[in-house]
């Protein structure tokens, strides 16, 4: 072969749709120099012929067949370029930058035409083999556990070596085998798994780490998959891109409350001080998957921690408003003086009671084990002692 400077290992077999998609580039493009410049792949053209770089290898002085043999010894390279490029498409879109994420390699972030990372070209043989290995490329997007692997060909919905087969599942099911799980092929299934958590409970919050697992999308194609997780998490590819692009439009508290109308009109009027507790009830990752970029206003920011989510959370969502309705309701009441009679104790466990509901684990303190204050006999015992129909025997001591 012309220019060769040595060998290079070839793992897959080139289809002639493949490398009739790669000639048909080169002839059609405009920049004779690099007709294709992509995750280490270069073939264009100078004086002497066709050249065809990768990182392992070169030729030049080809002539158009010598490219077309040639191709076939950068078998990784042609095809990944074919599946990014003739499959995926939509150079600069959310879609491509996520699959691109999930399979661990460099996407656009700045709205250019360009793939490149700062080294991109060491780096695509090792992500091949990641790809081709039985687990494949694992990333994690909330509670949800996605995996990318080479697909076979016969599993390729197209039929042609180096496309991607997908995978989503709950990251408590990481370690299940397939068959111990319910398997689904539809994204639009997605939509009842995530009504409902596993107690039968609806979900007003999709970004609530209560997603149910036992289940299983597998044999997912890119376009599959990502509509599968716009199910599950709405809204959140498109966010995590503009993030990465620097185009998160964020909309802050004193903005969001000041253009609510009807009932929720009066939001607007909770103190700045509650906003904090607002955020620390209900935007912590105890809560929510998403990473609150959000403040009280861009000068003045919020206190609690934002959380460590993969997506961001732009403004205050559906549920904080509602919440914060009530809140503010209550935070226009004026604080009094109360006089009761508690023992030591009693105030102590008023206090692990709010705790064990605020964070949900009252179904989780056993009947047997009455040294939890919270433990329903100690909170019925409390009941019985100091509450007469359903109020505390409390006096106030100011007018």
């Amino acid at each position: 072969m012309p220019g060769q400077r040595d060998g290079m290992r070839s793992e897959l077999e080139l289809t002639d749709a493949v490398g009739e998609a790669v000639l048909e580039a080169v002839r059609e493009t405009d920049n004779a120099t690099t007709a294709i410049d992509f995750d280490g792949l270069r073939i264009g053209q100078d004086e002497d012929g066709y050249v065809l770089e990768t990182p392992e290898t070169a030729h030049d002085g080809l002539t158009e067949a010598d490219l077309a043999a040639a191709l076939e010894s950068a078998a990784p390279y042609v095809t990944n370029w074919h599946f990014w490029e003739r499959t995926v498409g939509g150079e600069g879109t959310a879609r491509r930058a996520f699959l691109r994420w999930a399979e661990g390699a460099s996407f656009d972030t700045d709205g250019g035409a360009s793939d490149d990372s700062s080294d991109p070209d060491s780096v695509l043989l090792e992500r091949h083999d990641a790809l081709e290995s039985a687990s494949g490329v694992v990333r994690h997007w909330g509670e949800l556990e996605l995996r990318t692997r080479l697909a076979d060909a016969e599993i390729d919905q197209r039929g042609e070596p180096g496309g991607r087969v997908y995978e989503i599942r709950h990251v408590d099911d990481s370690a299940e085998p397939l068959d111990g799980l319910e398997r689904y092929d539809d994204p639009r299934e997605a939509r009842d798994l995530v009504t409902y958590d596993d107690r039968g409970r609806y979900r007003p919050l999709k970004t609530a780490p209560s997603l149910v697992s036992g289940w299983c999308f597998d044999d997912l194609s890119s376009s599959e998959f990502v509509e599968t997780i716009r199910a599950i998490y709405p809204a959140t590819i498109a966010n995590w891109h503009r993030e990465q692009r620097g185009r998160l439009d964020v909309d802050h508290w004193i903005e969001t409350a000041e253009r609510q109308s009807g009932i929720y009109d009066v939001i607007d009027e909770l103190p700045r001080e509650a906003l904090e507790w607002v955020t620390e009830a209900c935007c912590v990752d105890s809560q929510c998957l998403k990473r609150r970029k959000w403040h009280f206003d861009e000068d003045d920011e919020l206190s609690t921690p934002g959380g460590d989510g993969e997506f961001p959370c732009r403004e205050p969502c559906s549920l904080v408003i509602a919440a914060a309705r009530k809140w503010t309701i209550l935070e226009s009441e004026n604080e009094k003086t109360w006089e009761l009679e508690l023992t030591t104790s009693e105030m102590n466990q008023l206090a692990e009671i709010v705790d064990a509901v605020a964070d949900g684990r009252v179904d989780e303190i056993r009947e047997a084990d009455v040294y939890d204050g919270a433990n329903r006999y100690r909170a019925r015992y409390l009941r019985a002692k100091r509450l007469t129909d359903g109020s505390l025997d409390a006096d106030q001591t100011d007018d």
